[in-house]
């Protein structure tokens, strides 16, 4: 069986390193300090990020760098992986990356891959993205994603290493599609849990879903992303899932926001600061997306819900 190594022991990347674990292959989950490795170790669970669920036991919590796998998941958030990959260049060098965060790097407007090969050129980065929870995939419950490499040996590779007993993968070149619907799902996710808390109801979160992913796919695909990619799994099948489930920080997020209360900042939520990338993306490509600039703005502050809603239902009328 293939050693994987999974760095970044947060929910999601110690879930991925327990359904990998379950069936046997030699795992070793990274954290970023000694002392989260030693407490997994002892309580043989991530009691900090994924409490009840039992590590396996070829699952290996560890701080340690120095030995780490050819296949490598980084499962850090967005924001946080241009440092991360600098930091450990030297020992991250000519392995396979494989990034399992959503979202676009404010500083350069980069997805994962583009971020992994600025700053590890030598390595070999991929994505993996899709309608997934953590505490799903740490239960053993059903999924399935998509696994993105710019070469399809690479994927196919990924594929077959990756896929576990109840982690199904689909693998597919256009890295940038994958990367592309799952940032901007996170988007339409907020805006759809601000309808919710704003109490707009069903059929209005119905609409922002329908209209939202029309953006997505008018944003991805300016940027060369296939239309076949976008209605797959890692756009369409997440925008649903992380549109109505209150498992979704984004969508969470949202409610909190149209509610008018205040949401952890303990909390990553990645289409905050996506929101905020790719509305100046599109405003300066000219490309329409409405509903991402308006998000964007509640976001920053310059609008209210009352306002925001005021100028999405104010827009002029025309074709579908």
């Amino acid at each position: 069986m293939t050693d994987i190594s999974v760095l970044g022991a947060g929910a999601f990347g110690t879930a991925l390193a327990i359904s990998l674990a379950r069936d046997g292959r030699p795992v070793s989950l990274i954290a970023r300090d000694a002392a989260h490795a030693t407490a997994m170790e002892q309580a043989r669970e991530n009691s900090a990020h994924l409490p009840g669920q039992a590590l396996p036991d070829t699952l290996r919590p560890t701080a340690d760098l120095s030995n780490l796998a050819q296949i490598c998941l980084l499962a850090v958030p967005t924001q946080a992986l241009a440092g991360f990959v600098r930091k450990n260049a030297r020992e991250l060098a000519g392995r396979n990356l494989v990034a399992c965060c959503k979202g676009v790097d404010l500083k350069s407007g980069l997805g994962p891959t583009g971020v992994i090969g600025r700053e590890c050129p030598s390595a070999t980065a991929a994505i993996l993205s899709g309608p997934s929870f953590a505490v799903d995939i740490a239960a053993g419950l059903p999924t399935a994603l998509t696994i993105a490499s710019q070469t399809d040996d690479i994927a196919h590779t990924l594929q077959h290493a990756l896929t576990t007993s109840n982690l199904r993968l689909y693998r597919t070149t256009d890295v940038t599609g994958v990367e592309m619907g799952g940032a901007l799902k996170n988007v339409i996710a907020i805006s759809a849990g601000i309808a919710i808390g704003a109490g707009l109801g069903e059929s209005a979160r119905a609409a922002l879903m329908t209209r939202g992913f029309g953006e997505l796919k008018r944003f991805a695909q300016t940027f060369g992303a296939a239309g076949e990619t976008l209605s797959g799994l890692s756009g369409f099948g997440d925008l649903v899932l992380t549109c109505t489930s209150q498992k979704s920080r984004n969508y969470c997020h949202g409610l909190a926001l149209g509610g008018g209360t205040e949401q952890s900042k303990t909390i990553t939520t990645e289409g905050v600061s996506t929101a905020v990338a790719v509305a100046s993306i599109a405003a300066e490509r000219g490309i329409d997306m409405p509903i991402t600039t308006t998000v964007a703005a509640l976001i920053e502050n310059k609008i209210t819900v009352s306002q925001a809603i005021a100028t999405l239902l104010s827009r002029p009328l025309k074709k579908e």
